[in-house]
């Protein structure tokens, strides 16, 4: 009796797991050399062999999918089913070798798919998709939320996306490394703890990572929790992390780097952006080289956002500048445009951006390394390290900052407090009719032009001992420690230890050519 009475425990146990959880967790093993799909998955040696076989499951909270390291899959992954909140379902890979690789052909939009799904963990995979010719919308990495409601805990880790031929017309659709866009008439979706991080992404086109969500205030259901953080972007011509339609996105540790020449004169495009979003966060970033025959920024607050804070950033050698603030005017007032106001730009450092040496179609040689156009309200821009070296032609922009009225209202409220401004050519501001700007306290050390009124600025040598000349992190390290108030010799500016330990002690934003 005794031994009845425990086996009725245990199995009170076992129905009581099933109970509360609906299922056992799963761990299904993938390998397209030594599988086959008419095997269970369940274990190494009866491992699936294809992705057909993985597109025709239906996963459950806690499932994982484990694709053996160093084999290759021809086709799209399409991941079905939902996690649920401490039991999300993980793609991740097993055995010893290169990640698993993903190779879309370029026959469907993207390589990878998550649709309509939530609480999924996908790291450690190469993804590739390059069809025969470009293609409008084709990425590497797809995450939608469509008719859906709110999509939970969407992590997308350590992946390697490259050699995506998408369009280079932003227009006509574009094209992506990663993709996501949440949307819907009958049921609004957005996202909810959506991360990419740690994910290297190279030779992409049009854009690194990019979304499409509900940008016009009318219809307002920002995604909530993004964050896109220690990511590396690689030959990418044009925008590479731009956040729609999100309230909170953090943005750090990444960096974008060599973007090709590549884009007609027709396109704009920036380095990292929030497109009609509030409260976005971004820092500790990098971005250089950044070609784009318009615009062409590390960094720039743009339409219809709110709450801008960019610091503890590093520009150099962009095309177009270090910062861009924008809002067409034309809609403003407008149910779907509120403006672009209250954007902080502190604590960042921008060395030789806005180098663009040739006409731009729309206004010939145009460069400014500070852009701020259109009916942008209430920046404050203040604490930052500007430096301007020797241009290497006569014909190149000389404008550091360029104020103007995009679509009709200028500028207004903008204050420039506590910047040190170090040229080693000759610079000119050109403020315009900008409304109620201000300049207080900083340090003009060069040769400038039509320098602003600054009742309280400095004209002594900020003392750099460091100007670097090849942009190693150390360099820059040292000139934040010389300009940090215990160790000032110019103008002082607050850069703590913490700080400089958390810009510079970062495993992406140090792995950098030197």
């Amino acid at each position: 009796m005794r031994k009845i009475a425990i086996r009725l425990q245990g199995l009170l146990m076992t129905l009581c797991f099933f109970s509360l959880t609906g299922f056992a967790q799963n761990i299904y093993y993938l390998d397209s050399s030594n599988g086959n799909d008419k095997n269970s998955g369940l274990k190494p040696a009866s491992s699936w062999a294809s992705l057909a076989r993985v597109n025709a499951m239906v996963f459950k909270p806690g499932d994982k999918l484990l694709m053996k390291a160093g084999t290759v899959y021809q086709g799209q992954l399409i991941l079905r089913g939902s996690g649920k909140a401490g039991m999300p379902i993980v793609v991740d890979t097993w055995g010893k070798g290169n990640k698993p690789r993903i190779d879309g052909g370029g026959f469907t939009a993207s390589a990878v798919k998550l649709e309509n799904v939530e609480y999924w963990e996908v790291s450690n995979l190469e993804i590739t998709n390059t069809g025969p010719q470009r293609q409008a919308r084709r990425t590497g990495v797809a995450v939608i939320a469509r008719d859906f409601g709110e999509s939970h805990h969407i992590y997308l880790r350590n992946l390697s996306v490259h050699d995506v031929n998408g369009s280079l017309v932003k227009n006509a659709g574009g094209g992506s490394a990663i993709f996501w866009h949440n949307g819907g008439d009958s049921i609004r979706s957005r996202f909810i703890d959506l991360r990419i991080e740690n994910c290297h992404l190279y030779r992409c086109e049009r854009n690194g990572i990019i979304a499409q969500g509900y940008s016009n205030r009318a219809h307002w259901y920002p995604s909530l929790g993004v964050v896109i953080r220690g990511n590396l972007l690689e030959k990418i011509p044009g925008d590479g992390i731009v956040p729609i339609g999100c309230d909170g996105a953090l943005i750090e540790y990444n960096i974008m780097r060599d973007s090709p020449d590549m884009l007609s004169h027709e396109e704009a495009a920036a380095g990292i952006w929030p497109w009609s979003c509030d409260n976005t966060i971004i820092q500790f970033n990098e971005v250089s080289g950044h070609k784009a025959k318009w615009d062409g920024q590390g960094f720039d607050a743009d339409w219809n956002c709110k709450n801008t804070t960019i610091q503890y950033n590093y520009s150099h050698d962009n095309y177009g500048g270090f910062l861009l603030i924008c809002n067409e005017g034309s809609s403003i007032g407008s149910s779907s445009n509120i403006g672009t106001s209250g954007t902080i730009i502190r604590y960042n450092i921008s060395i030789n951006d806005g180098l663009r040496p040739y006409p731009t179609q729309r206004a010939g040689i145009f460069s400014p390394v500070f852009h701020i156009t259109g009916p942008c309200r209430d920046t404050q821009i203040h604490n930052n390290i500007i430096v301007v070296k020797p241009k290497t032609s006569g014909g190149i922009d000389r404008t550091l900052i360029k104020m103007e009225n995009w679509g009709g209202p200028w500028p207004e409220r903008t204050v420039f407090r506590n910047n040190i401004f170090y040229s080693l050519d000759s610079s000119q501001f050109s403020i315009g009719q900008a409304i109620a700007t201000t300049f207080s306290g900083n340090t003009f050390y060069g040769t400038f032009e039509n320098i602003p009124v600054d009742t309280t600025a400095i004209t002594k040598d900020p003392m750099f001992e460091c100007i670097p000349q090849h942009h190693q992190r150390a360099a820059i390290r040292k000139c934040l420690q010389m300009l940090s108030p215990s160790g000032s010799k110019g103008n002082g500016v607050d850069v703590h230890a913490a700080v400089l330990k958390r810009f510079f002690g970062n495993a992406a934003t140090s792995d950098y050519k030197q």
